[in-house]
């Protein structure tokens, strides 16, 4: 599970395994070994992708299933447009399902 969670985050952000070892200072194998879930990464580079993907670890172990977007850091011009987004993305989600109640 931790494995999947890492993998999504990674391509959601639209890095490669390459980048994220890169980014986090390990080689790309281990990368690969968490995603297969051969092993498993320590509490440091669990904290270290929180920060990186703005979630909170317990979302990276599969404790918590709600996924809540850090804005830490953030300017209140950068939080307003994060926001007009996260509401424009629930508009268009709603209006797909709207079109397409099978889809629910």
């Amino acid at each position: 599970m931790i494995g999947n969670r890492i993998r999504d985050l990674r391509e959601s952000a639209g890095y490669s395994q390459s980048q994220l070892a890169k980014k986090l200072d390990v080689s790309r194998s281990a990368v690969n070994a968490w995603e297969m879930g051969l092993s498993a990464p320590t509490t440091q580079f669990i904290v270290a992708m929180a920060r990186l993907f703005h979630v909170s670890s317990d979302y990276i172990l599969g404790l918590d299933n709600a996924c809540t977007l850090r804005v830490e850091g953030y300017s209140e011009e950068e939080m307003a447009l994060l926001y007009r987004l996260l509401q424009y993305i629930d508009q268009r989600r709603e209006a797909q399902q709207e079109a397409s109640p099978d889809l629910r």
